[in-house]
């Protein structure tokens, strides 16, 4: 049995719907909730306060009603259940899958740990525990974060805002691969970018200079690499180099170690050598 402090810190007005999560069709970057989402210099941001559904699992009550409590003050969380062991979650949550589970682990019968490895692997999991001794086991489960108690409601919140994070870009990767296209923005333009178009993306300093197969002239636009990175579906999109993007159906030549296009030669460098050597041995005739 863990326990949490009974005062928490800070309070966020909770005035948005509770609706669950849904599938999001949008063709621009979908940027989280909170600050970031207002951030210039990182292409076309549109913010969209999403809700996902939460749980709690904590045989302490006490601590079961102060993480509620929070839950209701943060504005993207939708909390569907609390819940005084694992064993008592175990029917709804399997069957009705959340979005978000804070997870005790000192529990009778059925230990948080051993709870999660049952779980529906789309469920993201923030450990919540008095002991630090299990933090290296959590991470072999879909860990999003590990918080030590007595809990703050910053470090709550700070914890949900990742899982927010990582639903959003789950959410991105899935729109652009069933979309096929991007907007990205060029001298003050926003221009469609079509995935199939793609050969490769080049960084240059704080631009990324995007280059087309059936056009002589690259599109140039203030982004960075992991941005335009991340939007990109894997593994048809590879990092092979800091500098460099490559658009994998679209290589027809490897010469040493070198994408080949035209007269380009894109380096491959040590630090994602294992990366593109794991995706050309599964596309390779010995």
């Amino acid at each position: 049995m863990d326990t949490l402090s009974p005062r928490g810190e800070g309070e966020v007005s909770n005035n948005s719907s509770k609706d669950s999560i849904q599938s999001i069709k949008c063709n621009f970057p979908l940027a989280p909730w909170g600050e970031d989402a207002r951030r210039a210099g990182e292409g076309p941001l549109i913010s969209i306060l999403m809700t996902i559904k939460c749980a709690i699992i904590d045989d302490e009550p006490l601590a079961a009603e102060m993480l509620a409590g929070y839950a209701s003050r943060t504005p993207f969380l939708n909390l569907v259940g609390v819940y005084n062991s694992a064993v008592e979650a175990i029917r709804t949550l399997r069957s009705e899958p959340v979005d978000l589970l804070f997870l005790d682990i000192q529990m009778p019968e059925l230990s948080g740990l051993e709870f999660a490895t049952i779980l529906p692997p789309e469920t993201l999991i923030v450990f919540t525990t008095a002991f630090d001794r299990y933090a290296l086991d959590s991470y072999k489960v879909n860990t999003v974060d590990y918080l030590l108690k007595p809990i703050t409601y910053d470090n709550f919140l700070k914890a949900a805002d990742k899982a927010l994070r990582r639903i959003v870009d789950t959410k991105k990767q899935a729109t652009y691969a069933a979309d096929r296209f991007i907007y990205v923005k060029s001298e003050y333009k926003l221009v469609r970018v079509n995935l199939d178009d793609i050969l490769y993306v080049e960084g240059v300093k704080d631009y990324v200079r995007i280059v087309l197969a059936d056009k002589s002239q690259a599109i140039m636009c203030l982004m960075n690499m992991r941005t335009l990175e991340d939007f990109l579906p894997t593994p048809e999109f590879l990092r092979v180099h800091r500098s460099y993007i490559v658009h994998m159906t679209k290589v027809q030549v490897i010469d040493r170690l070198r994408f080949v296009f035209g007269d380009t030669y894109i380096p491959i460098s040590e630090s994602y050598k294992d990366v593109v050597n794991d995706y050309l041995s599964m596309h390779t005739l010995n």
